[in-house]
């Protein structure tokens, strides 16, 4: 349990990080616990639609399934980014 707990917090920050850095526009405003939140999103919103293509029992690495994660936290970062972003006039 703790160790799954503890997975979930270090991949999501490597997806929420990455994300951040691929999705377009202004995203600095976004703090850290919420790019981690949303790598943590990412994670479960691109595992199940990569499962909804494709098997998810693959041998090794399975680098589009990632690669789908990350496209999916840096829509969340973008969504909260525009969310939660100043106005600039």
């Amino acid at each position: 349990m703790v160790s799954a707990l503890l997975w979930a917090v270090l991949g999501g920050t490597l997806i929420g990080l990455l994300g951040k850095l691929v999705a377009p526009g202004d995203t600095d405003d976004v703090p850290l616990w919420l790019t981690i939140l949303c790598g943590i999103g990412g994670c479960l919103a691109g595992d199940f639609l990569y499962g909804l293509f494709w098997d998810r029992q693959t041998l090794g690495v399975d680098w589009w399934r990632h690669g789908w994660q990350v496209a999916a936290a840096g829509v969340l970062v973008l969504l909260v980014a525009r969310a939660t972003g100043r106005r600039r006039a």
